[in-house]
């Protein structure tokens, strides 16, 4: 249920200085594009009887899904009333530091079994790590020692430093600017923040924040960030922080959590209860529009975010308990949907020509990204308990966090 010239220079020199990302990182939510895809090198054409766990630890609760970058994990969990960040080795599970701060949070009681958070998941650019608390409280890290660079909390900006639910909306890294949304119930701002000092480059206050993480795209000859607000589909310039387009959109109590993916020239998108609608960005006397393509009630999407492969989109609606779907991103025509009752949710990974599909109920199923219906290859017991948090899967290693622990599985090996 449910973050000028001097600071410009140092900037690009900072930026100029990271190492490129490869096949074996999984910097932000969904990935390096957070789109759900991962390289598929490393996925095995024949799968194992069973997973091997390569290691284990106890990181603490919430459900922010871990982040790889140069063969280091990082996570951010919860131990009573602080939130933790830690670093491992990808290799051994090794820790190499850990580093925490004073984040008490009161429960909503119709959220009580998704916990105290949090849920966003982190962003590394470099060596830099950025989280966003449950309560709104948004930290740069060194990612070499655990080291605090800078923080930020907002109580004396919004009466409501979080939304009825915690914050499970991911900042994004754009040209050297954490880009997230702040604040509480109505009372919101969706903010850019220097990377390398937490200075504040931009502010839109026009609404509060919904649960969705933000993507970046260029559409209609514009690079723009999409996410959703408390009561729009919206579209921003990155660098200027202005409302490129905008379109109302609100669902039954505020359960808007799916990210966006865009398809060609549409964009996607749907909600708790609400059609899944395609949007096409059109530009027309220098200013963007957003018409509707397509709009489909049949597949609504609540809290588990859709992938594309070569022409599909797949996803995982809340209907008849949870069913598993493939569409056509084109037309929204529904090709074919599993039976029902397979998961109260999933987060889905492509992974050339599989899908990964991790349901909270501990579960991975390996599907065929291809066919005419639903082909199940391989299913696996990950966890006993909730997994509601996205996995991450870099090279071969699979990273699960469940309700309390971090995990990582070979999938070319067996146990």
């Amino acid at each position: 249920m449910f973050l000028r010239l001097c600071l410009a220079c140092s900037s690009l020199l900072f930026v100029s200085s990271l190492p490129r990302l490869s096949a074996a990182d999984w910097i932000q939510w969904r990935g390096t594009l957070r789109d759900g895809i991962a390289d598929a090198a490393n996925v095995p054409g024949k799968w194992p009887a069973s997973l091997a766990r390569v290691w284990q630890r106890r990181v603490g609760q919430g459900h922010a899904s871990p982040v790889v970058r140069s063969g280091r994990v990082f996570s951010l969990a919860r131990e009573g009333n602080r939130e933790v960040v830690r670093g491992f080795e990808l290799a051994s599970g090794r820790e190499l530091w850990k580093s925490d701060y004073r984040a008490p949070y009161k429960l909503q009681s119709v959220a009580r079994e998704h916990g105290k958070g949090p849920k966003s998941t982190p962003v590394v650019e470099g060596n830099r790590l950025v989280t966003f608390g449950i309560s709104g409280i948004l930290c740069c890290w060194d990612t070499t020692n655990g080291a605090k660079v800078w923080s930020r909390e907002f109580s004396s900006e919004h009466q409501q430093t979080a939304p009825l639910y915690g914050h499970a909306a991911s900042p994004i890294v754009v040209d050297g600017r954490v880009i997230v949304h702040v604040g509480g119930h109505d009372d919101g701002a969706l903010m850019a923040f220097e990377l390398a000092s937490g200075r504040v480059a931009w502010k839109w206050s026009e609404d509060g924040p919904a649960y969705a993480s933000p993507i970046l795209t260029t559409l209609a000859g514009r690079r723009q960030l999409i996410t959703q607000s408390q009561k729009f589909h919206v579209g921003v310039d990155p660098v200027k922080g202005t409302v490129l387009w905008r379109v109302p959109f609100t669902t039954q109590f505020d359960q808007n959590s799916v990210t966006p993916i865009v398809s060609d020239a549409l964009v996607i998108l749907s909600g708790y209860n609400e059609p899944t609608v395609a949007l096409e960005i059109r530009s027309r006397d220098s200013r963007l529009r957003a018409k509707t393509r397509w709009s489909n009630r049949d597949i609504p999407m609540y809290m588990s975010s859709p992938v594309l492969v070569e022409g599909r989109l797949f996803g995982m609606t809340q209907k008849r308990r949870g069913q598993l779907f493939c569409a056509d991103p084109a037309t929204g025509k529904v090709l074919w949907t599993t039976p029902g009752r397979l998961a109260e949710n999933a987060a889905i990974i492509a992974a050339g020509k599989v899908l990964l599909v991790q349901t909270t109920a501990g579960e991975l199923l390996v599907v065929a990204a291809a066919g005419d219906g639903y082909d199940e290859k391989a299913r696996y017991r990950v966890s006993e308990k909730s997994t509601w948090a996205h996995p991450a899967l870099v090279g071969s290693k699979l990273l699960v966090k469940d309700v309390e622990n971090l995990m990582v599985f070979d999938l070319q090996s067996q146990d």
